[in-house]
C-alpha cells in the first residue's frame, strides 16, 4: 500500500445520504478473481442505463467531464453503510479514487478504507455542501488533502480542518496495512516473548508423550 501524505486532485460531487455497499457495487458485479477491473463496476445501476452493454446513463456525474478522472468523493452522510462487502472499497480504489469526504461513514466501509490507503475525511454537513456547491458552479475545481495536517484545502486557498482517528492516520501515512503494521513490531513481539519465556517458561514447554 502506497503512504498517503498529500494529494490534489478533481472532486465529484454525489451528496446522496446512505449510499449503502450495494449500491457502490452491486453483487452481479463481484465476479472478478482480483481487484483490478471492479472499477468497471462501481455504481453501476446509477452509472449504466443499460447494465449488459455498459451504456452509460449522461446525466450521472462520473459520466460527465471533468468528474470522469475525479480522485476524491464528496459524498452525504453515512456513506458506506450496509454489508462488509470489501469489494465496494476496491472498486472505489480501481476507479482511481484516494479519498472520500462525508459526513459520516458506515463504520466496516470507514476501516475498509483505511486498509486500501483511501483516506476517509470527515467534515461537517454543511462544509461538504458548500465544497459540493462550489464544485457544481466551476467543475473541475482541485481539493487538496493534507492527511499531515489534518486539512483539507479548497481551490480558493481556504482549508477545513477534518476528523480522522489517530490509528487510522498513522496507517495511511505510512502506507502500512493491518498485517503490515502487525510486522512493524516484530522486535516488540520478539522481545516480549523472550521475556515471557525466561518468566513463564513452564507454558513453553511441550508435553510429555
Amino acid at each position: 500500500m502506497e503512504p498517503f501524505v498529500r494529494h490534489t486532485g478533481i472532486a465529484a460531487p454525489l451528496l446522496r445520504i446512505n449510499i449503502d455497499t450495494d449500491a457502490i457495487i452491486p453483487s452481479r458485479e463481484m465476479k472478478r478473481v482480483s481487484k483490478e477491473g471492479l472499477g468497471e463496476g462501481l455504481f453501476a445501476n446509477w452509472r449504466y442505463r443499460d447494465v449488459a452493454s455498459r451504456a452509460e446513463e449522461p446525466g450521472f456525474v462520473l459520466n460527465r467531464a471533468p468528474w470522469r478522472q475525479a480522485s476524491i468523493l464528496l459524498a452525504g452522510a453515512n456513506f458506506g453503510c450496509g454489508s462488509s462487502r470489501e469489494h465496494a472499497v476496491w472498486a472505489l480504489k480501481d476507479f482511481g479514487f484516494l479519498a472520500i469526504v462525508a459526513p459520516s461513514f458506515g463504520s466496516i466501509f470507514h476501516g475498509n478504507c483505511v486498509r486500501n490507503g483511501i483516506v476517509p475525511v470527515e467534515l461537517d454537513e454543511s462544509q461538504v455542501a458548500v465544497l459540493a456547491a462550489a464544485e457544481e458552479a466551476k467543475p473541475g475545481r482541485p481539493l487538496t488533502i493534507d492527511l499531515e495536517n489534518c486539512q483539507l484545502v479548497d481551490a480558493d486557498g481556504s482549508s477545513h480542518a477534518f476528523r480522522i482517528a489517530e490509528q487510522a492516520r498513522h496507517l495511511l501515512l505510512e502506507g502500512l496495512d493491518p498485517i503490515a503494521a502487525t510486522l512493524a513490531e516484530d522486535q516488540h513481539i520478539q522481545n516480549f516473548l523472550e521475556r515471557d519465556r525466561r518468566e513463564r517458561p513452564w507454558v513453553y514447554e511441550l508435553p510429555s508423550a
